[in-house]
């Protein structure tokens, strides 16, 4: 699978943590491993031009997803997986590192970029929170992929509760 990690919001971000949960959300989701996705860490800045322009909002926001090729999972274990470029995300640390600090839960700034990243992937597969029950199943699975992902990785405590605005 190729991910690019791509910090230009001149904050220090934790870029392979970013790539390994990239990737692992998306081998969780049975993406084809030659597809591609890029990841672009902006400032706030940059994120306010990005949600005006493409949503009509104001404000920076925590988390943009741009899908290209709309791959979608396979529905069945049987079925091979869809091969092609999944888009970009676009990730803001300014407005994660406020939400991480705001949660119930308080995490880190990495923690909250994290928990965006597997929400911008479930957003490029399709799967969105505008409905209640989208809502629950999009979060029940961006959940477990983080509760997944920080396992593998030895981490301990709950995973970041879902903050994202987007």
């Amino acid at each position: 699978m190729t991910i690019d990690v791509n910090n230009e919001s001149g904050r220090k971000v934790d870029e392979a943590a970013l790539l390994d949960i990239a990737r692992y959300a998306l081998g969780r989701m049975r993406i084809h491993p030659l597809s591609e996705l890029s990841v672009i860490v902006v400032d706030a800045d940059a994120m306010e031009q990005l949600h005006l322009q493409w949503m009509d909002l104001p404000g920076p926001t925590d988390v943009m997803s741009f899908p290209m090729d709309e791959l979608r999972p396979p529905v069945r274990d049987e079925e091979d997986p869809p091969q092609g470029l999944l888009g970009d995300i676009v990730l803001c640390p300014e407005v994660a590192e406020r939400q991480g600090a705001d949660a119930p839960t308080q995490h880190s700034m990495d923690e909250e970029l994290q928990l965006l990243t597997v929400h911008g992937v479930l957003h490029l597969l399709g799967y969105d929170h505008d409905e209640s029950a989208e809502k629950a199943e999009m979060f029940s699975l961006q959940s477990a992929i983080l509760d997944g992902w920080r396992a593998e990785q030895g981490l301990t405590g709950p995973s970041p509760a879902p903050t994202t605005t987007s």
